[in-house]
């Protein structure tokens, strides 16, 4: 195991994917027992509860002292409470934190922002297109603004048109 893999624990290394790499990893807050960890790699970021998290499925990922806080796409807000130990024994999350920015930053490939139902309106939707690591494929998510109706045809209408020119002008 490289450098960044030093300290890692076997029960996590073992489920890593072929070449997949540890690029940063950092204890959190535990309850007892093994000490848990962050764990990001250059698939996913590990989460304590031994979950893996695409870097794709992530969204506004956002620190405190205290917490790591991120969207997940399709489950929701997600907290992972970190370790708080005194000054003595702190641990500095910056690497960690440097790590999730840049790998979740790696995967969008298209983030536009178009006013709807105005060209002026503050209100509208975002089309994302991301490709996981290693892959050539990507995909296309709609994020809409608080308010706006999912089922309004028009609506509809208008992401379609957006989504077919983004991805002439794009290739993606």
């Amino acid at each position: 195991m490289g450098l960044f893999g030093r300290g890692v624990p076997e029960s996590v290394r073992a489920r890593l994917e072929r070449g997949e790499r540890v690029l940063a990893h950092a204890p959190v807050r535990a309850a007892g027992g093994e000490q848990p960890l962050l764990v990001a790699t250059t698939r996913a970021l590990y989460l304590p509860d031994g979950r893996a998290v695409p870097w794709q499925d992530i969204d506004q990922a956002r620190w405190t002292p205290d917490t790591l806080t991120f969207d997940e796409e399709g489950e929701g807000r997600r907290t992972v409470r970190l370790r708080a130990e005194p000054a003595e024994d702190a641990v500095d999350y910056r690497r960690m934190a440097e790590t999730v920015a840049e790998r979740v930053t790696a995967t969008i490939l298209v983030n536009r922002f178009v006013p709807y139902p105005r060209g002026d309106s503050a209100t509208g939707f975002r089309l994302v297109a991301r490709r996981p690591p290693g892959s050539s494929e990507a995909r296309w998510r709609v994020h809409l603004s608080e308010g706006l109706d999912p089922k309004d045809q028009a609506l509809s209408d208008a992401v379609s048109r957006v989504l077919a020119v983004l991805r002439e002008q794009m290739g993606v």
